[in-house]
């Protein structure tokens, strides 16, 4: 992946702000996310982090509109009513890039990444003048432009993760959301993709929210944390403010042990089990 200072003017909207209030989610009657709230701010980073099933990724496809909540209110820039505007509009302003998504077959990576561009295509894909040009950049920030014209049937897992990301990239949003974008990348493109979403915070003002499980990335990464158990926000501010030990202890159910980096200052965790810490062990020598 190329750095966005490597690529002039790759993303050109304005971020936005997404806020969210009175979150609630139920799947089959059951409420699975309760009365959570978080705020997306333009040229920041929020991770949220939390236990398998704590809500995390039901939470953020609600901000995007693919989960249907029980209740909620989502506002953009504090006054825009984001769950009454119209899919086309919506889609300009805030993009997703889910889990699992499938392999298409027969199509071309560029084919995939084009297909960011839906919300300013009129019928038969007219009407959209930046169009290549913005898929271009998508290309070139993710790092598959080398692979335009390779049928995606044929990618690994990793580099498929790249080309949707790219697709989302093409969408041009203010808001950005991935969910769990780590998934099948080896370190290089974890490291490369979370300098990325910096990138896109700081150098374009764009407001990106995150699901990681990797606490320590998601203090390297997050300006804000939102920390979730059993369906509830139980912390939101910075890594500092949410990352402690005894709140991470109390949250995953083991003990965790929280330090500073000593290379880079940042905060580092540890999750301790049974046997990562060895008693002296009895002598055998006579």
């Amino acid at each position: 992946m190329q750095g966005a200072d490597e690529t002039s003017a790759a993303v050109r909207p304005r971020g936005h702000e997404l806020s969210a209030t009175g979150v609630t989610v139920a799947y089959d009657g059951v409420d699975v996310v309760h009365d959570a709230a978080m705020t997306l701010r333009p040229g920041e980073v929020t991770v949220l982090v939390g236990p398998n099933g704590s809500g995390k990724s039901t939470l953020l496809r609600t901000l995007a509109r693919l989960q249907r909540p029980r209740a909620a209110t989502l506002l953009i820039d504090g006054d825009t009513d984001g769950l009454a505007l119209g899919t086309r509009e919506f889609s300009r302003r805030v993009a997703l890039l889910t889990q699992g998504r499938p392999t298409p077959g027969g199509l071309t990576v560029r084919d995939v990444v084009e297909f960011g561009r839906y919300p300013y295509r009129g019928r038969w894909g007219k009407g959209d003048p930046r169009g290549r040009a913005a898929v271009d950049r998508a290309l070139d920030l993710t790092g598959v432009a080398e692979l335009a014209d390779r049928g995606v049937e044929h990618l690994s897992g990793g580099q498929l993760q790249r080309v949707w990301l790219a697709g989302c990239l093409a969408q041009e949003t203010g808001v950005l959301l991935l969910d769990e974008p780590t998934t099948y990348l080896d370190l290089r493109y974890q490291v490369e993709l979370l300098d990325l979403m910096r990138d896109l915070a700081d150098d374009h003002g764009i407001a990106v929210g995150a699901v990681l499980h990797d606490l320590d990335q998601a203090a390297a990464v997050g300006d804000r944390i939102v920390l979730l158990q059993a369906g509830r926000v139980v912390a939101d501010g910075s890594p500092e403010e949410v990352l402690t030990a005894q709140r991470l202890t109390e949250t995953y159910g083991i003990r965790v042990d929280v330090d500073a980096d000593p290379l880079t200052g940042r905060l580092r965790t540890r999750a301790v089990g049974r046997h990562h810490i060895r008693s002296e062990r009895p002598s055998t020598t006579p």
